[in-house]
């Protein structure tokens, strides 16, 4: 959990807002990012519900930059699993294998941009 909070924490400039416990060995961690001050959690795997089936849920962050954004993830050790891919006009998606095994959706959408725009 250290290590995929050091990870997390180099991949959003920024380390966690919020962690639990205060001391000790970290069980949970939060960031906040973008305009809309979005959150991002981990949480140990030990805390986790149990489920019958593994989930189909992919959580996705837009980008400005999708190369970009991939080009920077796997040169701080996450893999492809998605590649880039055209959705629609101007509108692309991919997700990476951070180096815990959690994935992480990028999206780059006009759509999602001009909607944000100041």
């Amino acid at each position: 959990m250290t290590a995929a909070v050091a990870w997390y924490a180099e991949v959003f400039g920024t380390p966690p807002y919020f962690v639990r416990p205060e001391q000790g060995p970290l069980q949970y961690a939060e960031w906040r990012f973008g305009d809309d001050e979005d959150e991002f959690a981990l949480m140990d795997a030990r805390f986790r519900p149990v489920l019958a089936q593994p989930g189909g849920a992919l959580v996705s962050i837009h980008v400005d930059n999708i190369q970009s954004a991939i080009d920077r993830l796997t040169s701080l050790g996450a893999t492809v699993f998605d590649p880039i891919t055209q959705r629609g006009e101007g509108w692309s998606s991919a997700s990476v294998s951070d180096p815990f095994g959690n994935l992480l959706g990028l999206i780059q959408s006009p759509h999602w941009a001009a909607r944000h725009a100041d």
